[in-house]
Parts: structure tokens; C-alpha cells; sequence
């Protein structure tokens, strides 16, 4: 059904394909900058993909005027000011994020900092507080499933309050991103589950969020039918370049899914255990998704039937009786995140991820004030969010 008012804006070049990064050192002279800052972290480097921007870019006309690796796990406001400092000092021109989630929300965090002349990120909580012109800006992802390279939010964590902040606006939108699956071959068989299914979370969840459209549900269902098809390979196989590239390329649609229609319950309490406990975004989405799938089942039932023909194919979606589709579509889901924990160890559950069990009231208390569960069908008060907890923790 379409909905009386809906909006759709991404203004984010995609630049896909195998060696992609060579036309790196083109699009930032297209942008009129030589000199970028690049945020990444220790893991990048030790993978040697920083190693494969540089080289991309030798000889260009374009040098990296500096390298920051020490972005945390979880995204903070003090690596935010750090970096800042670093490309005032060193006279950058540019921001290139390098890596996954974290790398990203971190440089957008530095955009906003740098644009807005401030140290205080914090002012700029929410949606649409920044009003100045950003800095150019790149990501090269090296995960198949922030799809942040496509979005317009970031969250980023204050450890000394111990929460993770989301920050919205059409501005923090990358000029470009590369698609390249040299980069995300070295991520190991866990760590392309978790980043996959955090991927499949922006895509099920866009379907379900009270603002869903015809232009989210168009990507979030190409999202689904690539990680489906895709996701499972590359945790097997992970020098497949053609199955990384799918994955990363099912991860961008999710992106800009979600970042068009938002998320809700799953994101709300995956961002609360992140900030609380310090899972990793990826894993939390995964356990807590079929559970926010069946929260959401008296708002959401026809959709997660509809659901049913793109997760299991229509052999399945025909052999399945009509009230029984959404039900189906949850087991669906588990059962692929079964499959992950066998093939890689992705936790399929809280206690498994090694989450305190005295920390869920605290998780739920947070979980209802993220600004994820805004746009979820049904409104998550605190016992729903705990009940949530206790039902995946084992």
C-alpha cells in the first residue's frame, strides 16, 4: 500500500566493481581535494587494507595528509575530537573513511566537528541540528553491513555516560563510496556473519517501520534476496570476490532502505546493548531480530508474510498455508542464523555473546528512549523491551 506522504532523498555516488578503488584518485580531484585525512582502524591496517588505498592513490596528484588507527570498537566522541585536531594540524582537505561501522559513524562524527567549527559534538544530538556545509567526504567500507556509506545517521558512543548518540541529517551523506571486494575479503568467518546480519536487519526492519514506502521496500527486498543468496557463501568461501561483492552491494541497498524508512525495536535494543554491555552492533542485531520480528507480528503479519517469498523462495512461500507465512518467515530467519553459528560461531544468543544477565534492566531502561523506537510499529515500553531480553538471552 502506498502511504498518503512519503520522501526519498540519497545524493551518494556508488562506485562498485572489482578494483573499483582505482578510481579513488579520479572522484577526489572530480572534488577539487589532493590532500585527505583517512579514519580507520587497527584492524584495517594489520589486514593491509590501508596498504591498497595508498598504492591506489600513488602517484595521483593526491597524498594522504594523515592516517588515524586508533578508532575504538565502538565509536566515540573523544576519537571524534582527536581526529579533528589531527587534520587541522596536518592541513587536510578531505575525510575517507576506511572500514566498518565504527570507522564511519567516527569520521562522520569529524565532519560534523570540523563543519560546524566545534568541539562539543554533543550540541548536534538528533535530527537536522547541523546547518553547516560539510567537509568532502569518502567511505570505503571493508564490512558487508553498516551500509552507513549510504546513510544520513551515525551513532556514535559517549563512554563517559555511558550511551551511544544518534546523530541524523541529509548533510553527513558521503560524496562517494567504493564497492570494492578486495576490501572485505580479509574479514574473518564471524565477523562477515555479524556485519551480513546486521545488513538483513536494516533490510527487515525498513519493511516493518512505520514509514515504509514503495522506494525503501524496493531496496530493502534486492537487500534481502543478495544476502540471502549471498551471505552464507561468503562466511564459507570468503575470497569469492563475485560473493562479496554481492553481500556489500545487498548491504548498501539496506542502507539506503533504512536510511529512508529508519529501523526500530531490534536497532533500539541492539544500540542499548552496545552501549551498555559493548556488544558489537552486528551480533546484537542478529540474536535480537527474530524476536523483534515477533513483537512486531500484530502490526506487521501481512508484511512479514509478503516477506516469506523473498527469504525462502516461492516453492516455500506457495507451500506455506497463508496464516502461517509470517510465523515461517521468523523461523526463516533463524534458521539462517543457526546456519551462521555453525559455520562461523555467531552467537544466537545473549548468554552465548556473554552478556551479564544484570544488565538487561539497564539495557531495557535505555532500549525505550533510543531514537530507533520511534519508528517501530508498536510502542516499546520497558517491560516489552526486558521481556525482549530475557526471551534471547538463552
Amino acid at each position: 500500500m502506498i502511504p498518503k506522504y512519503f520522501e526519498y532523498f540519497n545524493s551518494v555516488k556508488v562506485v562498485a566493481g572489482k578494483q573499483a578503488l582505482a578510481r579513488l584518485p579520479e572522484e577526489l580531484l572530480n572534488l577539487g581535494v589532493k590532500k585527505p585525512i583517512l579514519v580507520t582502524d587497527k584492524g584495517v591496517v594489520n589486514a593491509g587494507l590501508v596498504k591498497v588505498v595508498e598504492e591506489n592513490v600513488a602517484g595521483s596528484g593526491v597524498s594522504i595528509g594523515a592516517v588515524y588507527d586508533e578508532t575504538p570498537v565502538d565509536s566515540s566522541i573523544h576519537a571524534v575530537n582527536a581526529i579533528a585536531a589531527i587534520y587541522r594540524e596536518k592541513g587536510c582537505d578531505s575525510i575517507i573513511a576506511v572500514g566498518g561501522g565504527s570507522a564511519i559513524d567516527t569520521a562522520k562524527g569529524v565532519n560534523i566537528v570540523l563543519s560546524e567549527n566545534t568541539d562539543d559534538l554533543m550540541k548536534f544530538t538528533g535530527n537536522n541540528r547541523v546547518r553547516a556545509v560539510m567537509k568532502p567526504f569518502v567511505v570505503i567500507p571493508t564490512t558487508g553491513g553498516t551500509g552507513s556509506e549510504v546513510t544520513m545517521a551515525a551513532v556514535i558512543a559517549n563512554p563517559d555516560l555511558g550511551v551511544k548518540m544518534q546523530f541524523t541529517t541529509p548533510l553527513m551523506l558521503p560524496d562517494f563510496t567504493i564497492l570494492d571486494p578486495r576490501m572485505t575479503k580479509t574479514m574473518p568467518p564471524k565477523i562477515t556473519a555479524a556485519t551480513g546480519m546486521d545488513a538483513m536487519t536494516h533490510a527487515v526492519e525498513t519493511f516493518m517501520s512505520i514509514q515504509r514506502n514503495p522506494v525503501s521496500d524496493a531496496f530493502a527486498w534486492s537487500a534481502i534476496e543478495l544476502l540471502v543468496a549471498n551471505l552464507p557463501k561468503a562466511v564459507t568461501d570468503g575470497d569469492d570476490e563475485d560473493v562479496r561483492l554481492a553481500v556489500a552491494t545487498g548491504a548498501m541497498l539496506a542502507g539506503i532502505a533504512f536510511s529512508n524508512s529508519m529501523v526500530g525495536v531490534v536497532h533500539a535494543v541492539a544500540h542499548a546493548l552496545g552501549g551498555v554491555c559493548h556488544l558489537p552492533h552486528g551480533i546484537a542485531n542478529a540474536i535480537i531480530l527474530p524476536f523483534g520480528m515477533e513483537f512486531n507480528l500484530p502490526k506487521a503479519r501481512d508484511v512479514l508474510s509478503d516477506m516469506l517469498l523473498v527469504l525462502a523462495g516461492p516453492e516455500v512461500f506457495a507451500a506455506t498455508p497463508k496464516k502461517q507465512r509470517a510465523e515461517k518467515s521468523i523461523a526463516t530467519v533463524r534458521d539462517l542464523i543457526k546456519t551462521l553459528n555453525r559455520t562461523s560461531g555467531l552467537p544466537v544468543c545473549l548468554e552465548q555473546a556473554g552478556v551479564p544477565r544484570n544488565k538487561l534492566e539497564k539495557v531495557a531502561r535505555i532500549a525505550v528512549s533510543d531514537g530507533a523506537a520511534n519508528f517501530n510499529p508498536i510502542e516499546i515500553e520497558y517491560q516489552d523491551a526486558l521481556n525482549i531480553l530475557n526471551r534471547a538471552y538463552a
